[in-house]
């Protein structure tokens, strides 16, 4: 990585063609593991992702060096569960921690009562799947959508977790 600071931030209706350019840069190996050119990151219009992005209960974390958006997460929160989602780092960025510190980059985000968190990706994902288990997640069970099978992971938060969460939004 270059020597700019990274900063995490909210992705706002302004960023929405960055990002969207971001998830299908980010998502086009996805697609090539797969063989299919169709997966919902590289089909996703702009205007359903300004949607999605005004959706109460979702929000869009996005990671910025200098003034270029580099990784993106989405969480949608139901009560005491948050699901992550669309979690994209830029391709000549990856490898480089940066899905790692997006991961850790929620948790202020979340509401006090959120208990655990929920992620999925591609069955045969297999870096996607080392990184959710490195950092605690665990896998639950498989679910087929059409030609796609997807591995669902959760993590319980522990309470120093929640505390710290708790912390950074007071």
């Amino acid at each position: 990585m270059t020597d700019t600071p990274m900063t995490m931030d909210l992705v706002t209706d302004e960023h929405a063609g960055e990002l969207l350019t971001l998830r299908r840069a980010a998502f086009v190996t996805e697609a090539q593991l797969y063989g299919d050119p169709n997966i919902p990151p590289l089909t996703q219009t702009l205007a359903e992702l300004k949607a999605d992005l005004a959706t109460k209960g979702v929000i869009t974390l996005g990671a910025w060096q200098g003034p270029r958006l580099v990784g993106s997460v989405r969480v949608e929160i139901e009560g005491g569960k948050a699901t992550l989602g669309r979690l994209a780092v830029a391709p000549d960025l990856q490898g480089r921690g940066i899905g790692t510190q997006m991961l850790f980059a929620v948790l202020p985000h979340l509401p006090e009562e959120t208990t655990e968190i929920w992620v999925f990706t591609g069955k045969d994902s297999k870096q996607n799947l080392e990184l959710y288990t490195r950092h605690g997640y665990e896998e639950q069970y498989d679910k087929a959508a059409g030609d796609l099978t997807y591995t669902y992971l959760r993590r319980i938060l522990g309470e120093a977790e929640a505390r710290n969460a708790s912390d950074a939004q007071g």
